[in-house]
Parts: C-alpha cells; structure tokens; sequence
C-alpha cells in the first residue's frame, strides 16, 4: 500500500458519498429531492458579486499577503468589535480557503501527538479525522434530545484528564442546530480556565438564529477566555458563498501566527477574487441576512411539525443552523422489499431510493439512530420531501 498511516486512517466526508450518489441518480433522470448537502439554496447578493466582477476588472487576480489582505482583516476586526464585542487586531485574525481550513489550521497548531480534544456528538463530520490527522486523540461527549444535544458543564468536567489539550465547541451546531445560551457558555468557560484548555469556537452558523435568541461569541465572555480561544467563522452559510471558499479565524497572535505558517505551506493565500468578495460582504448591506433567516424560520417550522407527525419519528426542534436530526430508530429491524434497515445509513440509502429523497445518516455525525435534514432548499421541495418520506416510511414493516 503506498499511502501514508495518516490517509488511511480517513475517509472521504460521508455527506460528499450521499451527495455523489445523489447526483449520479439525478443524471440517470431520478428526480431526487436532495436534503442532504448543508448550504442556502439563495445566490449570492449582486453586491458581493458585482465586487467581486469589480476586482477581476481591475486584475486583482494576485498573490495577497498569506495571512490575508489588510483591508478585509480590517473589516473582521471591525465586525468582531461591533457584533461580537470583542476586540481583536488585524495580526491576530487570518483568511482561509473556508472555515473549514482555519479549524484544520488551529488544529494542526495546537494539538501534538497523543493530546486530547473534546468534543461533543452530534458533531461536525471533519472534526474526527482533523484530530487524527493531527495524531491527537479525540475525546467523544455523547449528547441527547433530552438535553437539547448540548454538553452540559459536568460532562466536560468528567471528560477532563491530564492529556486534555483542546475543547471544539461548535453552536448554532451542524447537525442539530443547538445554540448555547450566555449562562451556558459562560459556565463551560470556567471549566476550560480551570483546566488550561484551549477552545476552537466554531461559530460558522452565528447569523442563522430563529426565535429572537442572541448569538454570543465565545472569546467575548471574558478576557482569559479570550486569551485562550480561535474564533472561526466565514461568509458561506451568511451570504451564501459556500462556492466563493472564504473563511477566517481570530485569537491569540502567536497562535495565528502558527496557523498562518501551515496555511503558508499548503494553500497561502485564499482567493484574492474571494477576499475582494468577502469584503463588500462585510462592509454592504446586511439585509440580505435577515431575509434568508426569515425564509429558514419557515422551513424549518414546516419540516418539523411534518416530522413530528410521522408515527415512532421524534424530533428535537433546533434553535438555528438549517438543519434538523430527526430519531428514526424506531424504524430498524424493519424491511420492505430488498431493504432491510438495521442503522441509519440503511434508512438512508432505503430513503435515497425508495422515496427519492437524500439525506444524512446519523452515524455520519456520532449519532446512532438519527439522519441529518437540511431544510436549505425550497418550500415546494420540502413540501413534496415530507410526503415522500412518510409514504416510505410507511411502507416499512
């Protein structure tokens, strides 16, 4: 085998193995209703594009500083200071190829051979294998509906060993949509301070919020915790720009400072065209923010309540992200025709072909007994997804 211990170790993100298959029967003329890839279904605003036609025009089409452009660093401290109350400087803030590359860049900066990072399940797909790309360990806290699948301070507590290096929090969270509240997070900050961790504050979703809850940004609860945390977030799920791959991180300056050092020898610079984009996004009209979170409000009360009413289905109803993860256990150990579902990417599959209808397994995300519902495509669509899977569902014996 000639690939490295550390490729072997992985795999490919299992929501991009669906989706593949999904696309495959769409190309053979199966009209598939597709739930399962995570980013808005609304184009980017004309602003942000026409600032982006703007920097081709005017052959912006070079290398930036590795770290960014200062202008859209500026314009990160700035919307941290104003939105999130807390106070950064363009040094301690870095511009990556997505959000996702700034986690992996934290990661890889912060964590040595056999350090441990908690995390709670549900969680992020990549989270795992960015940890064991890393060579830490990683530390699973099992989250439930009955605690809204939010990890509460005492099980941090228990989790806490000496290897104990890093703690993920990710909120509104891919794939339930939980949030914590101030209190919450204030008291999960206490354990990190006692315990020395460091804490990636993965905050991709900050804008999408329902039910007039308040997004806090972690670094923003204290000083020392501050001192202590990465920040991450973007523009794809916000504006739309999941394509555009623009993301960014703050913290601490020697810890930027490392990840700009990785990001130096993989990707260097992310998009110039993209930053020009990501920086009108900052700096124009917020608008368009309000009315994607309005239009997600109404999808998800339409997705849930259709949910809710399909017999043995139970569903924790999520307070932001666009996402919900339904229980679907009661359906195992059932059959119908060729499938026999025993776990969750069984009922995937089975709803993939009977019902036409693509979706996420639990498993996917450490969460057994559960599939992944993204409710960023349109209310027709949603509409037509419901009654197809409670027919197949039906079918079921």
């Amino acid at each position: 085998m000639p690939f490295s211990g550390r490729v072997n170790k992985i795999g490919i993100s299992p929501t991009m193995k669906i989706a593949a298959q999904a696309m495959e029967m769409k190309a053979l003329g199966e009209k598939i209703i597709d739930l399962s890839v995570g980013e808005p279904d609304f184009p980017t605003p004309d602003n942000i594009k026409n600032a982006a036609k703007s920097a081709l025009d005017l052959n912006h089409t070079r290398y930036t500083l590795n770290q960014g452009t200062i202008e859209l660093r500026n314009a990160i401290v700035k919307k941290l200071k104003n939105k999130n109350g807390v106070d950064y400087l363009p040094e301690e803030t870095i511009v990556s190829a997505g959000a996702k590359q700034s986690i992996f860049n934290a990661v890889q900066s912060l964590v040595n051979d056999g350090d441990e990072v908690i995390y709670a399940s549900p969680y992020y797909v990549s989270y795992p294998e960015m940890v064991t790309l890393a060579n830490g360990r990683s530390v699973v806290i099992k989250t439930g509906e009955a605690q809204n699948f939010l990890l509460t301070p005492s099980q941090l507590e228990e989790a806490i060993t000496p290897s104990s290096k890093l703690l993920i929090l990710n909120y509104p969270c891919n794939p339930t949509g939980s949030c914590y509240t101030k209190n919450e997070l204030s008291s999960i900050a206490e354990i990190v301070l006692k315990n020395n961790l460091y804490v990636i504050s993965d905050e991709i979703y900050e804008n999408l919020l329902y039910d007039d809850k308040e997004f806090v940004c972690f670094a923003s609860l204290d000083g020392e915790i501050k001192k202590r945390t990465v920040v991450v977030n973007g523009f794809s799920k916000s504006y739309a720009m999941t394509g555009w791959r623009i993301g960014y991180g703050a913290g601490p300056a020697n810890i930027i400072s490392a990840m700009n050092k990785i990001q130096s020898h993989s990707t260097s610079n992310a998009s110039s065209i993209s930053q020009a984009a990501a920086l009108e996004a900052l700096n124009g009209p917020q608008s368009f923010i309000q009315e994607m979170r309005l239009e997600y409000a109404k999808r998800r009360d339409f997705i849930y309540e259709q949910l809710k009413s399909i017999e043995g289905v139970t569903s924790h109803k999520p307070a932001g992200a666009f996402y919900l993860l339904p229980n679907i256990s009661n359906y195992f150990k059932r059959s119908h025709q060729l499938f026999r579902i025993e776990n969750s990417f069984d009922l995937a599959m089975y709803l993939l072909h009977e019902a036409k209808v693509a979706t996420v397994p639990g498993s996917s995300f450490g969460a057994e007994g559960y599939i992944r519902i993204s409710y960023s495509t349109s209310m027709e669509n949603l509409k037509e997804a419901a009654a197809r899977i409670k027919y197949a569902l039906g079918n079921l014996k």
